[in-house]
């Protein structure tokens, strides 16, 4: 369960710190109507993979927090499967504007979007990769 937790978590934290380093830093950089054009794809993709690897990790934690009752994988998969109602609270509401498709792509309003989402999605690598900090700390002790 452990080994699970800790790959659970490693590859949700790498592909969220990509997303946020270098896919939406890149999409910005191609203007804003191609970048929102974009986004619903990527997303799209993305969205299916980073909960399945939250809930797998959450989940395979709190077996590994059972059985070796120590609170750091508690700890950690708490952080790591906060991602989800932060996303489905916090970020929702900006993707559902951003997949609108009255929306218009070329916008200062789509600009405005991407930039509000590329901030909030960094809130998504800091607490995966706090997770799998607290994660890898356990697995070396």
């Amino acid at each position: 369960m452990e080994f699970v937790a800790v790959l659970s978590c490693g590859l949700f934290a790498g592909a969220a710190v990509y997303i946020t380093l270098v896919e939406h830093p890149a999409r910005m950089e191609c203007g804003g109507e191609l970048a929102a054009t974009e986004f619903g794809p990527s997303y799209r993709r993305a969205a299916i993979m980073q909960a399945s690897l939250a809930v797998l990790g959450f989940v395979c934690s709190i077996a590994a927090w059972l059985v070796e009752r120590n609170w750091g994988w508690l700890l950690g998969g708490v952080l790591l499967v906060t991602v989800v109602p932060f996303t489905l609270v916090v970020i929702l509401p900006t993707n559902k504007k951003l997949l609108d498709p009255a929306l218009d792509r070329g916008s200062e309003q789509a600009r405005q979007l991407l930039a509000r989402w590329g901030r909030l999605h960094a809130v998504r690598s800091v607490l995966s990769m706090l997770s799998l900090v607290i994660f890898l700390y356990l697995i070396i002790q």
